[in-house]
């Protein structure tokens, strides 16, 4: 057990102690997300390039032209 999850347990911190106990229950998948060789970085910015142009349109164009933009935008 890492040693920082030890001080939490030992900490009066009780929302610290519902964050540990779920990292225990679910350690497999937590060193999975955390140790893998690759990044999804740049899948991550283009997402928030297009949740950004959905925000500034909203209410404004249909599809079509927010898919326009999404598609020519560099």
């Amino acid at each position: 057990m890492p040693e920082w999850l030890h001080a939490v347990r030992n900490d009066n911190l009780p929302g610290l102690h519902i964050l540990a106990a779920g990292i225990d229950r679910d350690r497999d998948a937590v060193i999975a997300g955390l140790t893998p060789p690759w990044s999804s970085g740049v899948v991550e910015g283009h997402v928030n390039r297009i949740k950004m142009f959905k925000r500034q349109m909203f209410g404004r164009v249909g599809f079509l032209r927010l898919r326009r933009r999404v598609l020519l935008y560099r």
